[in-house]
């Protein structure tokens, strides 16, 4: 992934969660990677319409992007599937993922033109991918077993995580296999040499290790200083596993914002310090372009895996849902004009720009 455009960050505080359903959490071999189960109020419901999309200029302008921006469908203005896992296991919750249907839904993601970020690369306006092609962030929550595992020859478990997203990139030319993972203090439950190991062998890989806290806490039920204690810890367990990490991101236990909602963005226990610059819900909606005025880093929404939809029952707001949605509204999403260097887009989607993107905007 080319590094070659990082853009500031904007730090946002973000408002404290409104309603919040706790769901118990589930260990998995051994473990104690306990997992996310509570969704925000979902969105209104998204039905897709029958007005056609937008028709681009008949002659686009000749500017930094050259004539092609139109041709190809440019819309980096669109919006970003982020999507969450946690178990990748048979016969779990309405949280987990099959291995099976891991692969299935990697396989139509790739097939339809979605290319792996990571969270931090969405936070940072760092989206560089072939022309006509649109991002999707992968997330993994709760380092848990299943996730990342070895046979007993050394070699990832093939149906492991990331042993699945590794096979089915494989297949695909042009896909970097990369995804975020959030980690606990249980490390995989493989114990604490073992799952620094695990941490190690993700870095090379070139996924992104972000802090989901040491223990799992929900954050509204502890003090401010408990809190930053919590998130302290969790940024500690990744550095001391891996050096010269940044932990630049978080995904929240359950979705849910401290009493104190400044906490996230960085503070310090014990003289360890954390900060980050994004920060992801559990949510139940595709995240804004980076490069959109919606776009809120300390605020970004995520879908729930859940590949099985019918147009035909009530939306469950899952993956199969979105990509349903999006597979008949295209004009929604996020599409790659093949350059980091600038921002595309249909021009009457102008207003919704960034204004400190503006040097970077053309608009067709």
């Amino acid at each position: 992934m080319s590094t070659t455009r990082p853009t500031p960050v904007r730090r946002v505080v973000g408002f404290v969660l409104l309603a919040i359903l706790a769901v118990a959490c589930a260990a998995d071999g051994g473990g104690p990677a306990a997992q996310d189960a509570v969704d925000p109020v979902a969105p209104d419901v998204v039905e897709p319409s029958d007005a056609p999309s937008p028709a681009p200029a008949a002659e686009p302008p000749a500017g930094p992007a050259g004539p092609d921006a139109a041709e190809r469908g440019a819309n980096e203005l669109g919006v970003i599937p982020v999507i969450m896992y946690h178990r990748i296991i048979e016969d779990g919750s309405e949280y987990d993922t099959s291995p099976d249907d891991l692969r299935a839904e990697l396989t139509l993601l790739f097939e339809r033109g979605f290319r792996p970020i990571r969270a931090v690369d969405l936070v940072d306006g760092n989206i560089d991918l072939p022309p006509g092609t649109s991002p999707v962030v992968l997330t993994f929550d709760d380092s848990s077993r299943s996730q990342l595992q070895y046979l007993e020859d050394g070699t990832i478990d093939p149906d492991s995580g990331v042993g699945i997203l590794l096979e089915v990139a494989g297949e695909f030319r042009d896909v970097e296999p990369t995804a975020s993972f959030y980690v606990l203090g249980s490390l995989f439950g493989q114990g604490a040499e073992a799952g620094a190991e695990h941490l190690r062998e993700l870095a090379r890989l070139g996924f992104e290790l972000g802090n989901h806290t040491h223990g799992h806490a929900n954050l509204g039920l502890l003090a401010p200083e408990d809190s930053r204690r919590d998130l302290a810890l969790g940024a500690q367990n990744i550095r001391d596993a891996v050096a010269d990490v940044e932990v630049r991101t978080l995904s929240l236990p359950f979705g849910v914002y401290p009493s104190d909602p400044t906490v996230v963005a960085g503070g310090a226990h014990d003289d360890i310090e954390y900060r980050h610059d994004g920060v992801l819900l559990v949510g139940s909606s595709p995240s804004p372009s980076p490069f959109s005025v919606e776009f809120d880093p300390m605020r970004i929404p995520r879908i729930r895996s859940q590949p099985h939809h019918d147009p035909d029952t009530e939306p469950d707001f899952g993956s199969g849902y979105w990509l349903w949605v999006l597979d008949q509204e295209p004009e929604r999403l996020y599409v790659s004009d093949g350059s980091p260097s600038r921002v595309s887009f249909p021009a009457e989607l102008a207003d919704r720009l960034e204004p400190r993107f503006a040097e970077l905007a053309n608009p067709y």
